[in-house]
């Protein structure tokens, strides 16, 4: 097995939406804000390539909205999917299977594109299977008010249309084993419905996803929370329980939205558990 880290490109969210209730006087200590109050974040997404199968975990938020809809996210950087793939000998046609942890439009995005004439959509892996879960899925399909400007039907239905999408089992408790993707998958509820953290066990190492369950190394404190989550006591709970997890069995968290750091590890001290160090994936 190999992974690569793929950065679908960058973008800047407000910080005080990313960390919630917490005083902007403790997150900018991690997270500095320009004159805008927008931080940096990343859409770092992974690929795993094992055997005759390339999965790769996420998609960004792909390049078909419109210039005023790009405009409230202040994209920087020349990363994308396509350069970051090829970079490593890749092309979008060889990955087999697209994970989505959740269907929020900067998660999937990248899993529908414009057809050839821009009349309609088309999803832009063609030889993929896309695996989300039944739960998620529906939660999506049917979005609340809060969450219903990040469920982007463009980004959703043309998915199912295509004929391409599985589900993954759900697990009796929170952490499905084995999954048919082949690795682990934690279940989150604070963030969204069912958002899934992939376990991947690699060169001995366990490398967690963390997706939304940890956007950065500054949302380590377990209180900070962003404001986007649906049920941010749940997060909480979610969020100590996993962090506690991951200092104990030493996981490398591999951090999506983080523009500065690729992956951490954790420690327990006596203020919670807190960042060990860091590191890049090639390092492994």
């Amino acid at each position: 097995m190999k992974l690569y880290p793929i950065n679908a490109g960058n973008f800047k969210l407000d910080g005080g939406a990313m960390f919630g209730v917490v005083p902007k006087s403790l997150w900018q200590r991690t997270n500095p804000a320009d004159s805008n109050n927008m931080i940096d974040i990343a859409a770092r997404c992974l690929l795993i390539e094992d055997g005759d199968r390339l999965v790769l975990i996420d998609t960004g938020m792909g390049n078909k909205q419109s210039d005023k809809f790009f405009g409230y996210y202040y994209l920087w950087g020349n990363d994308s999917i396509d350069s970051s793939l090829k970079q490593h000998g890749f092309h979008r046609d060889d990955i087999t299977d697209v994970f989505m942890t959740h269907l929020h439009f900067d998660h999937c995005g990248g899993s529908v594109q414009w057809n050839a004439n821009q009349t309609g959509y088309e999803v832009a892996f063609i030889n993929a299977k896309f695996w989300s879960n039944e739960n998620h899925w529906n939660w999506a399909i049917n979005p609340n008010n809060r969450e219903k400007a990040s469920f982007l039907k463009e980004n959703i239905i043309p998915i199912q249309e295509s004929g391409q999408l599985h589900f993954t089992s759900l697990p009796q408790g929170n952490t499905l084993l084995n999954s048919e993707l082949g690795f682990d998958i934690f279940f989150a509820d604070g963030h969204t419905e069912k958002q899934m953290i992939p376990l991947i066990n690699y060169k001995g190492k366990t490398i967690a996803f963390m997706a939304d369950l940890l956007p950065t190394v500054g949302h380590l404190p377990i209180p900070f929370v962003m404001g986007y989550d649906t049920r941010p006591l749940l997060t909480l709970s979610e969020k100590e329980l996993f962090l506690n997890t991951a200092a104990d069995k030493n996981y490398y968290l591999f951090l999506e939205h983080d523009a500065h750091n690729e992956i951490i590890t954790v420690q327990h001290t006596e203020k919670g558990v807190r960042l060990n160090n860091t590191y890049a994936l090639n390092e492994f």
